[in-house]
């Protein structure tokens, strides 16, 4: 059963019915509107926020992610990107969510750049 409210919820995001900064509906909305228990409502939530569609902290109230200012990041010659799972600390460091990959990016000369993906655009320099 939460997998169909996770369904149907990330059905209203990508619709723009719940658009990006809008809250979630309520624990209790939602189990008195589709008739289920808080088990599944939450994991409902929790599915959705590892897919980085909601953000939520504990005592406040869900949102849908708001839309990502990305900032472009030029690859060089040379310069080599994988993209990966961040490591505890990494993820820490970055404040990212459990669940949003990051971008390793080794320039030529050999520094390299740890960036979340999600808000980091690659181009290649001209």
């Amino acid at each position: 059963m939460y997998q169909q409210l996770a369904d149907l919820l990330r059905e209203q995001i990508r619709a723009g019915e719940l658009a990006p900064g809008a809250f979630v509906p309520s624990e209790s909305s939602l189990m008195q509107e589709y008739e289920l228990g808080r088990p599944a409502v939450r994991n409902a939530v929790a599915v959705l926020r590892q897919e980085g569609l909601v953000v939520s902290a504990r005592g406040a109230r869900t949102m849908v992610r708001p839309a990502l200012q990305r900032e472009v990041v030029e690859l060089r010659a040379g310069d080599e990107v994988i993209g990966r799972m961040p490591t505890d600390p990494e993820r820490r460091d970055l404040g990212i969510d459990p669940g949003e990959p990051i971008l390793e990016v080794t320039r030529a000369g050999g520094e390299k750049l740890i960036l979340p993906a999600g808000a980091n655009l690659l181009r290649a320099a001209p």
